[in-house]
């Protein structure tokens, strides 16, 4: 059967930039894979040279099996896409942009169902551009699914939704992956690709920079433990790196929630919750663990925000 996605040395330049270079992927068939990179990393340029849309300068890519440029009449039917932005006419209903789709395959879903199933049931006749956000992405992966693909491309399917239909959009895509399904998706939820991804690939530049399953990529950090607590909004984070030994890193990854990243020993511990005490605020929901996605993410990839 080979691989769902096979990539080798691919390079795609966009005048003097070069948004793709020498980007190596393999994504094994009824798998799930989550495509991780900061903003300008090269993600969406590597899935949209993956669908056929756009041609690569350099390299191969195979997609079950096939050129996504010169065989693409013979895979488009196999693979379903799941664009940024929505990727339906502004003025089109639900029912009737889904129809559209649905007409173009040969053995589609009942679009009807997978409305409801999507909790789109009650929009059906609403206009796209009238439909919120969320309802815009449940929409746009209901076009991706409903003609039975073998494997799809979804680029960032849960942004914009609240946490009842992302669960949702979860659940329908572990049915798909139980199904046999291949899954290729890029994201920004690290909570996301390590509850959904057997495999997750981080690149950054157009390059991979990791690669492995959620539990081996955190494994691999598993020396440096990571402190959380819970305290007042607005502490002052350098104030408490300060009162740590050299080389400990304070953050508030939310409003209200800190992290402490290094070596986690009692005696780090009782200076976090000393220091707050000196603040007047109680240390809440304190926790010692490992490192998760998001800090492994942030080490590999930088903390300063990309422009």
């Amino acid at each position: 059967m080979g691989d769902a996605v096979e990539i080798t040395g691919l390079v795609k330049r966009f005048g003097s930039v070069t948004a793709v270079d020498g980007l190596d992927l393999k994504m094994p068939r009824g798998g799930l894979l989550a495509l991780l990179g900061p903003n300008g990393a090269g993600k969406t340029t590597t899935v949209e040279i993956c669908e056929g849309f756009v041609r690569p300068d350099e390299g191969t890519v195979r997609v079950l099996g096939l050129d996504p440029r010169r065989d693409g009449t013979a895979l488009r039917p196999r693979i379903g896409v799941m664009p940024q932005g929505g990727g339906a006419y502004p003025g089109v209903r639900a029912e009737e942009m889904l129809g559209l789709v649905a007409a173009c395959a040969a053995d589609p879903l009942d679009p009807a169902w997978l409305l409801d199933v999507l909790g789109l049931g009650g929009a059906r006749r609403t206009p796209f551009k009238r439909l919120s956000g969320g309802q815009q992405q449940r929409l746009s992966l209901a076009c991706a699914l409903v003609g039975r693909p073998e494997l799809v491309f979804l680029d960032e399917p849960t942004a914009g939704m609240d946490p009842q239909a992302r669960r949702l959009v979860w659940d329908l895509l572990e049915a798909l992956r139980a199904d046999g399904v291949s899954v290729l998706l890029t994201t920004h939820l690290m909570e996301e690709a390590e509850t959904l991804a057997d495999d997750i690939v981080i690149v950054d530049r157009g390059r991979v920079i990791a690669q492995g399953s959620p539990s081996a990529l955190t494994a691999e950090h598993a020396d440096d433990a990571q402190l959380r607590f819970r305290a007042r909004p607005g502490l002052d984070t350098e104030l408490l790196s300060a009162a740590l030994p050299e080389g400990y890193l304070v953050r508030e990854s939310a409003p209200g929630a800190y992290r402490v990243a290094g070596i986690v020993d009692p005696q780090v511990v009782s200076t976090v919750t000393a220091w707050c005490a000196q603040q007047g605020v109680l240390a809440e929901e304190l926790h010692v663990g490992k490192r998760d996605l998001e800090e492994v993410f942030l080490e590999l990839t930088g903390r300063e925000l990309r422009t």
